[in-house]
């Protein structure tokens, strides 16, 4: 039975919206189990979708995007507010009026021919405090069905809402998936998202980066509260106590990874236990006891296929054995998937690759270079709770408590294992300044610094510099905020070899960052802020070199000072908002290193 609702100003914007998309149809979603029968099998029928083994796969299913339409459309997407420095420097911007201009255009006709769904969903448990709800808008049935994964989907939401509470206005439309035509629109002074001709999940589940960062960040910076891309994960002791802690990192940087960390050998005697919270996305308020909790918005995970294998992750190759979506990789001729980092070994007849085109290894394109079987960005959407490791808390309307924000990049030289903020400003200059250095694999210059503060370049909704004042604020509204660390697993020695292990043995890290939590355990004070003392990471059954910790913890005050020179260069460049307590850390700090 279709959804129903007595919201009144929500029927008048979807016929509204109707109007102007001219749908051969509209169907409410109920988020039932026999409407999701449907709705695939109509896909399957129409070759959206395509079944996959049943025996070796159940519930699992395959899609394939258009050749120009693999990956978030970054340069296509905009903040659109009427004033510009409000959305400036980061995003891309127009005026809300343009925006809504020129996409009516775009919209116009654009689902003649095709069923308008209707998704209800929330992000965050139906019910909590946490949770904000949305209605999206789309003529793509592989959208309502990745949304039943990544939101909480259905009736329940129309319930919620009732007959007049708020929600996001969320449009979508594949229309003729003209690249020229494709934009993804954020209207965050009318809580309103517009997406058209895209059918890539990043650009298309609005309920993700789209509203869960770029919208939610702006009303957390309206309602008080904060909207990061975080992880969040729980480490269990054996006396049943358990610790959670929040993380960020640029692409590239083992987040997923880490989301879903496998206990060492060496430390397994400890008895830990590592549960999973969220992989992608943390909402946090203050809790009333002067802590920041913490919960996941979403309801799955959209994980990048390629590098992910039971070496790496584990966890995650368990949950995608049944009632996933695979998106763009490589489909092998009994029915089943792989990809570059698979663990099974590359299917050497039968099979297709991302476009559908037959592949071997081996294979070479026009330019002489391999052929991938698997898009590089290609995808999985399961449910977080198939994850062996999902928390049982991962719905809790209340969250969970953090006592620790963990931000890392990949540095080859500068930054040490780990340190721990001096404070919270100091903390909130330490994320603000977070960098990676491109990798021989990403477009740019080898070596090439990239700023990413909080991990949060691509998806703030409004100025950065706005943005490093509500951390600013959240710091003196909590009475006991978390503690701020940076990590760096990417570390080189001499001979350019990584000097950290890495994966399961970052919960060495995490240990000695708990522990200072709790003031366990004393530090090192250098110029940018506190290290380990020698000893107190455990390293049983790690085979680490004499001097390697050392070199780790090292802080050279030359390449620290021309860091300085960077961050300066960075802060100038978002303009006269930025906070003059950034600056002032960044004075503190050159004083500290002997400038």
């Amino acid at each position: 039975m279709p959804g129903t609702t007595k919201h009144a100003e929500m029927k008048k914007w979807v016929d509204e919206m109707a109007r102007m998309c001219k749908p051969d149809a509209i169907h409410w979603c109920d988020g039932g189990e026999e409407e999701a029968k449907e709705l695939t099998a109509a896909a399957l029928s129409s070759g959206e979708l395509i079944e996959l083994n049943q025996e070796l796969l159940p519930g699992c299913v395959y899609h394939r995007t258009a050749l120009n339409d693999v990956a978030r459309t970054e340069n296509l997407t905009f903040v659109c507010t009427d004033g510009k420095e409000d959305a400036a420097p980061i995003n891309n911007w127009k005026s809300r009026a343009d925006g809504y201009a020129e996409a009516r255009g775009f919209f116009d006709g654009a689902m003649k021919g095709r069923t308008m769904y209707v998704v209800p969903f929330s992000m965050g448990p139906v019910g909590s405090p946490f949770a904000k709800y949305g209605i999206e808008l789309t003529d793509s049935i592989y959208v309502v069905i990745n949304m039943r994964i990544m939101t909480h989907m259905g009736q329940k939401v129309l319930d919620a809402i009732g007959s007049g509470g708020d929600f996001t206005r969320c449009l979508h439309s594949k229309a003729q998936l003209d690249l020229e035509k494709r934009r993804i629109l954020h209207f965050p002074e009318d809580n309103a998202i517009w997406s058209v001709n895209s059918g890539y999940g990043g650009n298309v589940l609005l309920g993700k980066k789209c509203l869960a960062l770029r919208i939610a960040s702006w009303l957390g910076r309206k309602e008080g509260w904060m909207a990061e891309h975080m992880l969040i994960l729980g480490v269990e002791y054996p006396d049943g106590r358990i610790e959670y802690l929040a993380a960020a990192f640029p692409s590239a940087c083992g987040k997923t990874n880490l989301a879903m960390l496998i206990p060492p050998e060496g430390l397994k005697a400890k008895g830990y236990k590592v549960w999973t919270v969220g992989d992608d996305i943390a909402w946090l308020r203050e809790g009333g006891d002067g802590r920041l909790w913490a919960v996941n918005p979403e309801a799955g995970c959209f994980g990048v296929a390629p590098g992910t294998g039971m070496n790496t992750n584990p966890n995650m190759m368990k949950a995608v054995r049944s009632n996933t979506i695979f998106t763009n990789v490589c489909l092998k001729a009994d029915g089943t998937v792989w990809w570059e980092g698979h663990d099974d070994p590359a299917p050497s007849e039968g099979a297709l690759d991302w476009t559908g085109k037959p592949w071997r290894p081996g294979a070479k394109g026009a330019d002489g270079k391999d052929l991938p079987a698997a898009n590089p960005n290609s995808r999985f959407t399961v449910p977080i709770r198939q994850v062996p490791c999902c928390s049982p808390e991962v719905d809790n309307p209340k969250g969970v408590p953090i006592s620790a924000f963990i931000f890392g990049g990949r540095r080859a030289r500068l930054a040490p294992l780990v340190y721990q903020s001096r404070d919270w400003r100091h903390g909130t200059y330490v994320a603000a300044t977070m960098a990676s250095e491109r990798t021989a694999a990403q477009y740019g210059k080898q070596g090439e610094v990239r700023r990413d503060p909080m991990a949060m370049a691509p998806f703030v909704g409004y100025n950065m510099g706005d943005y490093f004042r509500h951390w600013l604020e959240m710091g003196r509204k909590v009475k006991n905020p978390p503690k701020i660390f940076h990590v760096n697993w990417f570390r080189r020695d001499d001979n350019n070899k990584f000097m950290w292990p890495g994966y399961g043995d970052n919960l060495r890290v995490l240990e000695w960052i708990l522990a200072r939590c709790r003031g366990d355990v004393d530090a090192d004070e250098t110029p940018i802020g506190y290290t380990p003392k020698a000893g107190d990471i455990d390293l049983t059954g790690l085979d680490i070199g004499p001097g390697i910790m050392e070199k780790l913890s090292a802080v050279d005050k030359g390449e620290w000072l021309a860091e300085c020179d960077g961050v300066e260069a960075f802060f100038t460049s978002l303009g006269d908002r930025v906070p003059g307590e950034m600056f002032d850390e960044l004075k503190a700090l050159r004083s500290r290193l002997g400038a």
